[in-house]
Parts: C-alpha cells; structure tokens; sequence
C-alpha cells in the first residue's frame, strides 16, 4: 500500500496539490483469512472480517437498509477524463452509513445483552444509527453526546427512541462517560468503529458498489477510526483485487499517516477540523489492521477543499453533503488526473447542521473565488458611499453586506472606512474588482 498522508461516528475548487504525501507502502494482503467477529477478539485488537462476515451482515440488513443510489458527476467525470459516480450513503435512512453497522452489531446481542439495553457516544451519525436501530430491534437505548452537538442531531436522536444525555464538550469525553454508564448498569456498549460487526455492516457499502458499479477501479472513501474504509477495503478487495481503495482523511486530523508509518494506532492531540464526523484523534485497533493491509493509499484534503467540496455536491449534484461526506470529493477535486476511472467517492453522511452549514457555503464560495471580502478607505463627505456602490456596480459585483466606520483612532479627519462582502464569480473577477476599484483611486486595505 503506498499511503498518503483518511469515519468517527466519526471537500471544491482545489486548487493545491494532491495532499501532503508521505511513503507507506505494502502489497495488499487477502482479505478472507478465517477469524471469530466476536466481541473479544476485537478488545484483544487481533479480529479479521472476512467477506462472509460481510455478506452474512447484509443478509441482516435485508428489509432494514436503503440500497442507495449510485449517481454520476459529469462535472467530476470531465475533471477526472472518466466515470466519477457518487454512493449516496447520505440518502441512507437517518443520513448516513452508520446505520448499517449500529443494526448488524446489537442484531448479534445475545438475549440477555439486549435485555440490558445498549449505548452509545456519538456527535450525531453513530447516535442516530444506533437509536434506530435500537428500535427496530425492540432494545432499549441511551446515547451520550457532547453538550454542543447540533439541536436537529440531538432532537433526530431523540426521536429515533433513544434516551439523550449530553457530557462532555469533545467526543473523547462523552465516550468516556458512555463507557462508565455502561460499566455502572451493565448496558452494551456499542462503539462508533472498532468492532468487527460494525465493520462488516459497514462492508456492505462496498458490496453494494461492485453491484452498481461492476466496473470500477478505484473506490474513494472517507476515514476517521476507519470502521467504514476498513468494511469496504474487506469487501472490494476480496471481490476485486484490482480495484484501488483510496482513503481521505481532513489534514487536521489526520491519525492515520502517522499510524500506518508507525506501523500502529497513535494518538493525535487535539484533532481540528469542520468535518466531525473523521474528527478522530486514533485509529481504531481493527480497522488498523485491516487497512494498513488493504487501503492503497490515504490522502489528506484542507478545510478550503472540503468546503469546496461541500458546495460542488449542493451546486453540480444538488446533494446535500456534510463535511465528512465531501472529502472524498475535495480528493477528486484536488488531483482528478491521479484517480484512475471508474470511480466511485462514497458521500458517507448529509447530517450537517443548518447553521454550519452556512457558515460552510460561505467559505466555500471564498475558497472558490466568489465571495470576496474588503476594506478600504474613502473620503467622508455625503455621497462618497454611493459612488463607491455605483462603481461596484459597473464591475457586476453583488454586495451581500456593507460596514461603514466613520469614528476610529487609524482614521484621518476626513477619512471613512468601509468593510464589504461581495459575491462575485471566480478568482479573476474578484482580482478585476481589485485593481478596478485602485484605479478609481481607493485604498484597498485588505
């Protein structure tokens, strides 16, 4: 596997280089090595999924998930010079993947572990796969998640028929305290990626696209612990030796680069980024395994790719995506001559916050060059703000806000100073309204 430096519940206009590659490289091994998908073998790190572990999940999953639709990018294809297909895994019911493998996992409870409930940690994808999949299977169940989650995840939880109880203010604190309800009462508790039923239920995601997609060579997926790639790689690898798996992490929390290079889970401090839901800060223990020996290559994407990335499926695809979903996107987007075709990116989730989500549009619209922002300085006299809004107007620029200071310390006497938010169409309009508005004689401060 040649690595570049990739699903917690836990990306646009690139305009940079493919990532920040560093060399990790090891031949594919087989993915179909017998081994137990019990619950110890994952504790003791040493647990194989086979494809029958995968097939065996979706005969579970039968009547219980969508098959999601696979649908083309032209916009994609045309960067790429082949078929770019898209696996809608945020039209899965409850917006994502994960529940897939919340169902598979509590499904294979014994009696008596169902009987003393489940829970769970999550931000939002996992919770909400494992609160419907816990009512669908009669469990009882109780989801920690962190005191700032979005209220629409909090209330879709909720409405899922799992008990809310918010701790913590970062995943890693939840988790925690999830783990402690579950030592106090004795309930199951259901991780977001590491354990082999829930990547085997995850798996069936790649079963599903070697269906659709008979053709294909390269899958592109997104990775955080890794539950989802590693369910994937097991299935397309076992199928389709030749067919590349490429896994995208955000470039601020990134823990595999270092892991696969170790030859080890290691822990990152303080992952960042807008995409929660690969917000994780180590691998989990079995998915390593699986793809350090299976992933072809792991790539980084910037936050300005993702939102890039983000806008491109609400725009081209007219899909909404969350961060996490988009970053196979924001890979395609950032080097589609390195991708070989067929390909198919799986959109993980479409759980994104409203108000997130704005605040991602915007950047995204920065990022791609159409959204510009400005001060600058003009003389203070009546009429100075309308002639500089004439100007803009002849340059077929759309101001979205204007802040007009008249009384600061850094202005002279006679200046004002004006901030402006415009929509515009690409970089070259946005360096156009730039020299435009210099040679009518303002002072561009930014």
């Amino acid at each position: 596997m040649a690595a570049r430096l990739g699903d917690e519940d836990g990306t646009g206009s690139g305009s940079g280089p493919a990532s920040h590659p560093t060399s990790h490289t090891h031949a594919p091994g087989p993915a179909s090595a017998p081994a137990s998908a019990s619950a110890s073998a994952a504790a003791e790190g040493s647990a194989t999924i086979t494809l029958d572990d995968v097939r065996g999940a979706q005969k579970t999953l039968s009547g219980v998930s969508r098959l999601t639709a696979l649908e083309g990018s032209r916009y994609l294809s045309g960067l790429v010079g082949s078929p770019v297909h898209f696996k809608c895994e945020n039209l899965q019911r409850t917006g994502s993947f994960k529940l897939r493998g919340g169902y598979v996992r509590i499904a294979g409870l014994s009696p008596a572990e169902r009987a003393a409930g489940v829970v769970a940690a999550s931000a939002g994808n996992h919770a909400q796969g494992v609160a419907l999949a816990a009512s669908l299977l009669g469990v009882r169940s109780t989801v920690f998640m962190p005191e700032g989650a979005p209220l629409p995840k909090i209330a879709a939880t909720r409405e899922y028929g799992a008990e809310v109880r918010l701790r913590g203010q970062i995943v890693d604190e939840t988790m925690r305290a999830a783990q402690e309800y579950a030592e106090r009462t004795g309930a199951v508790f259901i991780h977001p990626f590491d354990h082999p039923d829930i990547i085997a239920g995850q798996g069936t995601v790649g079963l599903e696209i070697l269906e659709q997609c008979p053709e294909v060579r390269t899958v592109v997926v997104g990775i955080g612990g890794g539950g989802l790639a590693a369910g994937v790689a097991v299935a397309v690898k076992a199928l389709r030796p030749d067919v590349r798996v490429v896994g995208v992490q955000a470039e601020g929390a990134a823990a595999y680069p270092p892991s696969l290079a170790a030859g080890r889970p290691v822990t990152i401090d303080a992952p960042v980024t807008m995409a929660d839901g690969i917000k994780v800060g180590r691998p989990g223990d079995v998915p390593f395994q699986i793809i350090e020996k299976l992933v072809d290559e792991v790539r980084t994407v910037t936050e300005d790719e993702l939102s890039s990335a983000l806008l491109l499926c609400l725009e081209r695809a007219k899909l909404v995506v969350e961060p996490a979903g988009a970053s196979p996107v924001a890979a395609l987007l950032s080097a589609p001559e390195s991708f070989e075709g067929p390909v198919v990116a799986v959109l993980s989730g479409g759980n994104v916050d409203p108000l997130l989500m704005q605040r991602i549009l915007r950047h995204g619209m920065a990022a791609a060059g159409r959204y510009l922002s400005l001060r600058l300085r003009l003389t203070d006299r009546p009429g100075a703000l309308a002639t500089l809004l004439a100007v803009l107007s002849t340059l077929d620029a759309n101001v979205l806000d204007v802040s007009h200071v008249r009384t600061n310390p850094r202005l002279g006497l006679s200046e004002a100073e004006v901030e402006l938010h415009l929509e515009t169409k690409g970089p070259d309009h946005c360096a156009e309204v730039r020299e435009a508005l210099r040679g009518a004689g303002y002072t561009v401060m930014a």
